[in-house]
């Protein structure tokens, strides 16, 4: 993996600061729980570097693009708090071919978020705004029929409801009523307490994988290494996936849908780890 990025090593091309991708006047990502966004990176636009590289600087890991250093869309200087997330963010721009595609570089948007803040949320706010996704989490919500969904829902869903109970000593639960369930203020207060264990960093991540799965239990399930990003996603779907089991599918779209979910909730919780872990790569793994 790392054969094609020995360019990446701290050290090299350290000169002089990149211009930012422009900010897209008017867009905005996906919506947080509490309503809040994130940017929406711009369509593509043709590359304009040769090659990419991190250095350290005061604030933490800087990305280089050439000989010039990486801004955010508010001209921040793009500065990440831990060296395996730099290699990580330069891989994205490493890998870009002749345009570069904006939409599927995950991490280095999650990181412009981070610095720039755009809904200028603090951490409580942040927390606060995961805790009342309880309210109407995905796997939370039950059907009564068709029978064979709701024998599905019960077969696939109890058990990472029952491990979010066990893992948190809580009470969850589930309703088939359009009020959805009855979430105890005490099961709140301990995801508060839980959540509030994170960095802001990290927990701009974590609103960003429940934004994809719809889903408290869900993401704390794949980022606690319960369950897997594929499993998290299946699981999100379960109805849609029924539905196509028995209908169909619409040819190559519900196949990018699937893989695009994949893609943002991996990529968000690479990103809670990395911001979670204070970690520095050794330099002799990326020369190999």
């Amino acid at each position: 993996m790392w054969r094609g990025c020995r360019r990446l090593l701290p050290g090299r091309s350290l000169q002089a600061p990149l211009p930012r991708p422009p900010p897209v006047a008017g867009r905005s990502g996906p919506p947080g729980p509490s309503g809040g966004r994130t940017y929406a990176p711009p369509a593509e636009r043709k590359r304009f570097y040769q090659n990419v590289s991190i250095s350290q600087g005061e604030g933490g890991f800087e990305i280089n693009l050439d000989h010039r250093k990486l801004k955010t869309p508010q001209a921040k200087l793009f500065t990440v708090p831990s060296e395996a997330l730099a290699i990580a963010v330069a891989t994205e721009w490493d890998s870009q071919k002749d345009t570069i595609k904006f939409y599927t570089m995950h991490l280095t948007t999650l990181c412009n978020t981070a610095l720039d803040n755009p809904t200028q949320r603090n951490k409580t706010q942040l927390i606060r705004a995961a805790v009342k996704f309880l309210e109407t989490d995905t796997v939370c919500y039950r059907v009564e029929e068709p029978a064979a969904l709701a024998e599905l829902q019960k077969n696939e869903w109890d058990p990472v409801v029952a491990w979010a109970e066990k893992r948190y000593n809580v009470a969850i639960g589930s309703s088939t009523s359009i009020l959805g369930p009855n979430i105890p203020a005490s099961t709140k207060e301990t995801f508060v307490s839980h959540l509030a264990s994170y960095n802001m960093w990290a927990l701009q991540g974590i609103e960003y994988v429940i934004t994809q799965l719809k889903s408290l239990i869900l993401s704390m399930s794949l980022i606690d290494r319960h369950i897997t990003v594929e499993k998290a996603v299946l699981l999100s779907r379960l109805e849609e996936e029924y539905q196509i089991q028995r209908w169909g599918s619409v040819e190559w779209a519900h196949d990018y849908d699937l893989c695009e979910l994949r893609a943002r909730a991996a990529a968000g919780t690479l990103f809670v780890h990395l911001c979670s872990e204070s970690s520095t790569v050794k330099h002799k793994l990326l020369q190999d």
